[in-house]
């Protein structure tokens, strides 16, 4: 499996640093849309204008079929929802996966939004997912194992009571969307793949408030939770370093 992951060079790092910063560019931009009333494919259009007014090519679309520039999930859809007519309303909560391809290196980075006034259930949600990602990222460094990763995501989750979806993770990137590495978001310490210098991975934690048990749509593309509850969902592009990490797509 080692003999897959690649390494990416001085120069490759920093094409990478430049695709990272457009997609946190484009989750900047489009945080004003996100209010009640805006469909999703509203959000989907301006997406795709402001990726490609920076030369970038948007990675979602036709991959394997996927019809949209990106992922836009509400509520109880944990990811790969359909952008389309469907209109926000105060109280949703709203994840946007944002990637896309420049000079040949892709990146991705997610977040989810609350849509107005949202309840303290799905706010506590929101907080302890991203919290969760960051608590992955800090475990980053060359030496570290990818178990290291995920039991940090998995610990902090059962420890505010939030269930981690498994059937989804994230994984390595570069000239591919989705190379190797799997980053799962659960895990033992000291076990897994041991990550080295020059490796990029997208660290993803999907988190539940109800159980962890989920189910593909009709569409065969969106992921929804089987119990109904909220699920948020937040996605760092990350650089391993000699003495810790480098996040390419964020603060």
């Amino acid at each position: 499996m080692n003999k897959l992951i690649k390494i990416k060079s001085q120069r490759e790092i920093e094409l990478l640093r430049e695709a990272g910063h457009i997609v946190y560019q484009t989750h900047q931009y489009l945080k004003p849309y996100i209010k009640e009333g805006i469909t999703t494919a509203k959000l989907d259009r301006l997406a795709e204008k402001f990726i490609r007014s920076k030369g970038a090519i948007p990675s979602c679309k036709g991959y394997e079929g996927y019809p949209g520039y990106l992922c836009i999930s509400i509520n109880d859809e944990v990811v790969h929802g359909i952008p389309g007519k469907r209109k926000l309303k105060n109280g949703d909560i709203v994840k946007l996966d944002i990637s896309m391809i420049y000079k040949g290196y892709h990146s991705d980075s997610a977040a989810t939004y609350p849509v107005g006034e949202i309840s303290k259930e799905k706010a506590y949600l929101l907080e302890h997912t991203k919290k969760a990602l960051y608590e992955g990222i800090k475990e980053v460094k060359e030496g570290c194992r990818l178990g290291d990763i995920g039991c940090a995501i998995e610990t902090y989750a059962k420890e505010h009571n939030l269930s981690v979806v498994r059937e989804l993770c994230g994984h390595g990137i570069g000239t591919e969307l989705h190379e190797d590495p799997d980053v799962l978001n659960y895990g033992k310490k000291n076990t897994g793949m041991v990550l080295k210098a020059g490796m990029t991975i997208a660290i993803e934690p999907m988190l539940n408030l109800g159980e962890r048990y989920v189910y593909m749509l009709d569409d065969d593309w969106t992921i929804c939770t089987d119990d109904g509850s909220p699920s948020a969902h937040f996605e760092h592009t990350v650089l391993v370093t000699k003495d810790g990490y480098e996040i390419l797509t964020g603060e």
